[in-house]
Formats: structure tokens, C-alpha cells, sequence
């Protein structure tokens, strides 16, 4: 159990956080690829499928600090 704590530390979330929102991006680019018009490449829609992720992360993040301010 001491193992699965010092796993989740905040120390070690970032890099968590970044191979999950990886995962998502596998997951949705062929999505992203499929519904944009036209013959674009892969690397347009991972792309672009990483970008929203990041801007959707931003925005809770920026939601999360202006409604509890005092934990940061």
C-alpha cells in the first residue's frame, strides 16, 4: 500500500496526467480524422485531437484555482 501512495504524490502526477491524456488521444483522433472533410493526414488529427485535450485541461484546471483559490 506505501508503494500505491507514493505513486500518486503530486510529485509523480504530471507524468501520469501526460500518458493519460495520451491514451485519450489515441483514442480520439481517428474520430477527429473521420469527421473532418477531405483527405487529411494522420498527424493533422492527432494533432488537433491534442490540442483540444490540452485546451480542455487548461479550462478545468483555470476553473478549479478561481473556485478554490486557497488550495494553491
Amino acid at each position: 500500500m506505501e508503494y500505491l501512495s507514493l505513486a500518486f504524490s503530486k510529485r509523480n502526477r504530471f507524468p501520469l496526467i501526460l500518458f493519460l491524456l495520451l491514451c485519450v488521444n489515441v483514442l480520439l483522433a481517428p474520430a477527429v480524422r473521420a469527421t473532418t472533410p477531405g483527405a487529411e493526414s494522420r498527424f493533422f488529427a492527432y494533432t488537433i485531437t491534442l490540442l483540444g485535450l490540452v485546451t480542455l485541461s487548461f479550462c478545468v484546471y483555470l476553473f478549479v484555482v478561481i473556485f478554490q483559490p486557497e488550495r494553491f
